[in-house]
């Protein structure tokens, strides 16, 4: 593995907390989605994902207040954090992941007070109408946000030079990550020309940074190792493209899922065949680059699943996809999951570990 250039090793050396630890709660949130879809495909408990939600909504919070605490604690400032060429991109993470919990949870407010759809305007000026009413307008101060923090990161593109060896799969984030999530969730609220609009911009700027990322991957010296897990980054956007498209569509198969379907299986492939390679890395908080790519390839591939075994609704549980004898969709979509789940259920766990040695060495190196 070639040196790190200088801009890595002074990334990595910062006291700061890095703003890569925004890929926790973001992973943590993918996976309460892919259970969620899991949900109505298979017939798995629905607390399972809701527990998971409070769980990403808990990471989220603390993975805010602990960059907040230990960046006044180490010097430096925000601004400087975002401009930074290695680990700015990951600061589209905060609001994204907003937009995910937001939307869930208006859709569960809206559920639990008979209001159906959340824009179906049951209930008018009642306290749950109104909750959800709010919770949407937090989600659309989250699109914002990520909207504003996306043009000032390509306006950022376009007056710093900066080196080419820097460009990682994580400058999807600020773009293509943010403004596909947009779409699903504008789509799952209703507003289709918000979410088409969002779409295409996600399927714009995955076009044109794609294509810069994997010519520097290809001609340019080999990622840092620890860098190099954001590579999975490259695979996640046919998965979050399509998972937005049916939001917006109400969940049909049609020519654009299945153009992004055919992506999918070839960059999920790219990834299969670079296990070994990531097998081999000495494990740290990057691996959580691998989860969201993870949770939103489990919760595309049980969209199709669903959509394939019942055209046009909804399979409802594992035994019914038995009965109906799509029994090798109900194993699929059993296998998916758990693979799923105990991928970034391990990563998760190592996390724990790494967290604790960490803090040990850095209590005796100040004892």
């Amino acid at each position: 593995m070639p040196a790190s250039p200088r801009a890595f090793r002074r990334v990595l050396r910062t006291g700061r907390a890095p703003l890569t630890s925004f890929g926790i709660p973001f992973g943590l949130s993918g996976l309460a989605g892919t259970w969620t879809m899991a949900t109505g495909v298979l017939g798995t408990p629905a607390g399972i994902g809701e527990a998971l939600w409070v769980f990403g909504l808990v990471a989220w919070v603390a993975v805010f207040a602990n960059y907040l605490v230990r960046s006044r604690n180490n010097g430096g400032t925000i601004r400087g954090d975002l401009a930074d060429p290695v680990q700015g991109p990951f600061a589209a993470l905060a609001p994204t992941t907003g937009m995910l919990l937001g939307t869930h949870a208006a859709v569960s407010l809206s559920a639990g007070s008979g209001a159906g759809h959340p824009l179906a305007g049951a209930l008018p000026g009642s306290p749950a109408g109104l909750l959800v009413g709010l919770v949407q307008g937090v989600v659309v101060v989250f699109m914002v946000a990520a909207l504003v923090f996306g043009a000032w990161s390509v306006a950022q593109l376009a007056l710093r030079m900066r080196d080419i060896d820097t460009l990682h799969a994580g400058y999807f984030l600020p773009t293509v990550a943010a403004a596909f999530i947009a779409g699903q969730s504008a789509g799952t609220f209703g507003w289709t020309t918000l979410s088409i609009a969002s779409i295409g911009v996600g399927l714009l700027f995955w076009m044109l940074l794609g294509a810069l990322i994997l010519g520097r991957m290809a001609f340019r010296p080999a990622l840092p190792a620890r860098l190099l897990p954001t590579f999975a980054i490259f695979s996640a956007p046919p998965a979050v493209a399509g998972n937005a498209w049916f939001a917006s569509n109400g969940g049909r198969l049609d020519t654009l899922e299945t153009v992004l379907l055919g992506t999918f299986v070839l960059l999920i492939l790219v990834q299969v065949m670079m296990l070994a390679t990531y097998w081999r890395l000495g494990f740290d908080l990057g691996f959580w680059a691998f989860t969201f790519t993870a949770a939103a390839s489990g919760t595309y591939a049980l969209h199709w699943i669903g959509g394939a075994a019942a055209p046009g609704a909804g399979t409802g549980s594992a035994v019914s996809l038995w009965v109906s004898g799509a029994w090798v969709s109900g194993v699929a979509g059993t296998g998916i999951l758990a693979t799923v789940t105990l991928l970034i259920g391990s990563i998760a766990v190592r996390s724990v570990g790494y967290l604790v040695r960490a803090h040990a060495r850095s209590t005796q190196a100040r004892a």
